[in-house]
């Protein structure tokens, strides 16, 4: 008897630890994670402009719709030439 409750506790030990470990990552890498694939996607499907380039390689940036209006505020991208 003493070695199931031996083995009920490890088990109690293991699921709380992978749920914390689950939590830390949805609340603190997953959202750096998405965060940074959404400004590599806003960049790639951005419109860079070569005069604006920065001494670090930094371009002012911009999403324009279909009828070449800009879509919100520019931002900087690498500039990729």
């Amino acid at each position: 008897m003493k070695e199931a409750t031996g083995e009920l506790n490890m088990t109690v030990v293991v699921v709380v630890a992978i749920g914390i470990l689950a939590a830390f990552f949805y609340t603190v890498i997953w959202p750096m994670i998405s965060n940074n694939m959404d400004s590599k996607s806003k960049c790639n499907a951005a419109v860079c402009k070569s005069n604006t380039v920065d001494a670090n390689g930094m371009a002012d940036c911009a999403l324009y719709d279909k009828n070449g209006n800009q879509k919100g505020s520019s931002f900087k991208c690498v500039w990729k030439g």
